[in-house]
Formats: structure tokens, C-alpha cells, sequence
């Protein structure tokens, strides 16, 4: 078995142009990697459970309707943009990080992979002027801090069945996080969705920002 079978077991219905892009993200990664560590030496061997089906938890809790503007804040090497825009070809993604080098391995990958629906920049949020429907994120900061940076940023156009905010991947405790929202957020465990004993924490927790 394939490290890449664990996308395709989840996800059956790729297209063969999808699966080739999965396919292609261990080599591009392992080669960016030994350049320029965006993912933990101890953790590259395990890109496609950890960061790629990972960030394809997003998935499993809101499937995002064609032309959606997504934000990926503090993208890192480009999770969980990149999966993500692989999933969704017909919705257009913008990956932003403050660290110039973290994006110019997520910037090489999208080109590798001739991404044509994904932007990333170099640039700090606050900075950010444009207007999305979502931001997503994995675990960048607490979820009260997060929405002080973009509220500016979530547009009044409605697109999709979740009204618009913020997706993100967490794990842990959020009970306290999560008391300044009350009828305001929704979390789904990827324990439901995944069977693998990594998940058994892990988290996707939407709040409305409208």
C-alpha cells in the first residue's frame, strides 16, 4: 500500500487529474523539505495521514460551492490550502504566510502541480485587504485572537450553506476557546470520519463571523 492510498480510501470519487497531484505532493515535499523544513524531519514520512488528510478534514464538514473565496491564514508549506484547493478546483483559494521561505515552498508546489485556482504570499494579515467567504487555518492561534485579525476580512456575499467565518483545524480542549461563541460555532470530530488513532483529537471548529 501506497502512502497515497490513504487519500483515495477517504476520498474515492478523485478525478485521474486529482489523484495525480496527490500523488505528486510526497516527492515535492520531501524535496523542499531537505531545503527549507516547513514540516518536522521526524514527521515528513507521515505527509499524507498528518498534513494532507489532515487538512482534507476541512472537507468532511463543509463542502465549499464553486467560486467560494477561501483565505488560508499562516499556511506554513501550504496546509491545509493546498490539499484543499486540489479537492476543490472550482474554488479559489489565497495561502498567506508571514515567513517569506515557508511560502516559497508552498509558491513552488502550486506551480509543480499547475494549481490554477490557489495564490500564495508572502504578507502578514494584517496587511490583507481582500474579502473571503472562509478563513482556514490548522492551529495557528486561539480563535478569538484569530477573528480580531480578519474579521475585516469575511465578506457579506453569501455563497455556501454555513454562513460565512472561520474553519479550523484543532485538537484538544476547546471548551474554554470556544465560550465566547456559544450557538455561534459547530465542531465535528475526525475520529467520525477517519479511522486512524491520530485523529482521535482532532478537530475542525467553525465559527460564524456574520
Amino acid at each position: 500500500m501506497n502512502a497515497v492510498d490513504i487519500i483515495f480510501k477517504y476520498f474515492p470519487s478523485l478525478t485521474p487529474e486529482q489523484r495525480v497531484q496527490f500523488e505528486q505532493l510526497d516527492a515535492l515535499y520531501h524535496d523542499w523539505n531537505s531545503k527549507i523544513n516547513v514540516i518536522s524531519r521526524k514527521d515528513i514520512d507521515n505527509l499524507y495521514e498528518h498534513h494532507v488528510l489532515h487538512s482534507l478534514g476541512i472537507a468532511k464538514a463543509l463542502r465549499f460551492r464553486p467560486e467560494t473565496e477561501v483565505m488560508d491564514l499562516g499556511t506554513g508549506g501550504g496546509f491545509p490550502g493546498i490539499p484543499l484547493a486540489i479537492l476543490f478546483p472550482e474554488v479559489r483559494f489565497t495561502l498567506l504566510d508571514s515567513i517569506g521561505k515557508k511560502i516559497k515552498v508552498a509558491s513552488a508546489v502550486i506551480e509543480a502541480l499547475n494549481l490554477q485556482n490557489v495564490k500564495a504570499f508572502h504578507r502578514n494579515v494584517i496587511e490583507e485587504k481582500q474579502k473571503f467567504d472562509f478563513i482556514v487555518s490548522r492551529a495557528v492561534m486561539p480563535l478569538p485572537d484569530m477573528e480580531k485579525l480578519v474579521r475585516k476580512n469575511i465578506s457579506k456575499t453569501q455563497r455556501n450553506a454555513l454562513p460565512n467565518g472561520l474553519v479550523c483545524l484543532k485538537g484538544g480542549e476547546l471548551t474554554e476557546e470556544l465560550q465566547h461563541y456559544k450557538k455561534k460555532s459547530e465542531v465535528w470530530d475526525l475520529s467520525n470520519y477517519f479511522e486512524e488513532p491520530f485523529f482521535a483529537t482532532k478537530k475542525v471548529v467553525y465559527v460564524t463571523l456574520c
